[in-house]
């Protein structure tokens, strides 16, 4: 066993509400275009929340047989469709690999939320041998993991981590451990979600959580005074991890390298941080610690920011907590500003994201974000910048007190 492995990402694929591939994706948030419209679903008279950011045009026979996608929820679907552009990026030849050594650590937050209503409808109107057979395996959170092991052949380590909105976070934390301990030599990880549904959104909108604003273009406000929750995305971020020497034997192109995991949970509420932003404030420090640099290195955060109230204030009460007065020196932005809120998908596209801003020298900015709130006094990217990327710092927070941290830096050798 050894905890000295270095590990880069050599591979990305996304499907997300403002592109259907990393580079789509990617030119529409340097854009800052966002994805919020009208829920298309279904019928949202009797709901307060109205808006949610849908992936758009995804055909899941351009990945997968029209057979293999009616037995794949769409959740997984979305998953495979991720990970197929992740690993044609890698230029990972399967063929060549020792499949025992590549694993796989895809995510979802909820699982198929389409196939519990539907089901349940069933149920309900005509009994339970009308239920449909492969209902359990459609739906639990797991066959995300298990369909793209299946669809690649990958053998090692199959996992899925859930951990609500830190579920991508952490699937791909767990992934870097994995190769770090020597485990696996590659793993494709991530997260995914497909949630836009009437159950979720009433779900949610009880809570309090959502946005219901039903103005696009004001809907999703992260660090804004005039936030009033987030607004539901969907969508799959998908990498590829691989041990160094690994990536280097064969030839792969390096994106960035992953230096630092942190997690910690707030054992406060089941749904709120912890107030005092000390659970977040710990994951950040032991990601830094992890990699062992000084946090005064760190000048870019990309926040979990998903425009609620006690989120936002609290995330960044955990950042002057932990930074002091470097805290005004570091650039802080939200992707949920233009793709909302994709749950347990969130971590793997802002991951994505930031790997993104290392390769370009590039910070994009909180779109929407214009009316600063009084106790929250940082540095929320209201422009965008092309400056240096050495460290790019992801925060993930999820309902049950979860924080996970997950630190990027700039390949060098």
């Amino acid at each position: 066993m050894s905890q000295s492995r270095r590990v880069v990402v050599t591979g990305m694929g996304a499907i997300t509400p403002i592109g259907l591939s990393v580079e789509e994706f990617w030119n529409n948030v340097k854009a800052g275009k966002h994805g919020f419209a009208p829920i298309s679903r279904f019928d949202t008279t009797d709901f307060k929340a109205k808006v949610a950011a849908e992936v758009k045009g995804f055909d899941p026979k351009n990945y997968m047989d029209a057979r293999q996608a009616r037995r794949v929820a769409p959740f997984a679907q979305l998953a495979m469709a991720a990970a197929k552009e992740a690993m044609e990026d890698s230029g990972l030849d399967m063929e060549k690999e020792d499949a025992f050594r590549c694993g796989t650590a895809i995510g979802s937050g909820i699982g198929s939320m389409q196939d519990l209503e539907s089901e349940a409808a069933h149920l309900a109107a005509k009994g339970s041998r009308f239920v449909n057979p492969i209902f359990i395996p459609k739906m639990i959170s797991n066959m995300a993991s298990g369909n793209v092991s299946i669809q690649f052949g990958l053998k090692g380590k199959s996992i899925d981590v859930v951990t609500a909105c830190a579920t991508g976070t952490n699937c791909i934390g767990e992934a870097f451990r994995t190769i770090q301990y020597g485990d696996a030599d590659v793993m494709v990880a991530g997260g995914t979600e497909h949630a836009v549904t009437p159950l979720a959104v009433a779900g949610f909108t009880q809570l309090t959580a959502l946005s219901t604003s039903d103005d696009p273009d004001h809907a999703s406000l992260p660090f804004d005074k005039n936030r009033s929750g987030f607004v539901m995305g969907e969508g799959a971020g998908v990498v590829i991890l691989e041990e160094l020497e690994h990536a280097k034997a064969r030839g792969a192109k390096i994106y960035a390298e992953v230096v630092g995991y942190g997690c910690s949970s707030d054992a406060f509420n089941i749904t709120l941080p912890a107030e005092d932003g000390s659970g977040a404030a710990r994951a950040m420090e032991n990601a830094i610690n992890d990699a062992g640099i000084d946090k005064n290195d760190i000048t870019y955060i990309n926040a979990h920011g998903t425009s609620t109230h006690a989120n936002d204030l609290f995330e960044t009460r955990a950042i002057k907590l932990l930074f002091g007065e470097h805290a005004k020196d570091i650039k802080i932005n939200s992707t949920k500003s233009m793709i909302g809120h994709l749950l347990g998908a969130a971590g793997a596209v802002e991951f994505i994201t930031c790997v993104k801003e290392i390769k370009e020298s590039y910070i994009h900015k909180t779109v929407g974000y214009e009316t600063p709130d009084e106790e929250m006094d940082l540095n929320y990217c209201q422009t965008d910048y092309n400056e240096d990327v050495e460290y790019a710092l992801s925060n993930s927070l999820g309902f049950g007190g979860h924080n996970a941290t997950i630190l990027v830096k700039k390949f060098a050798e």
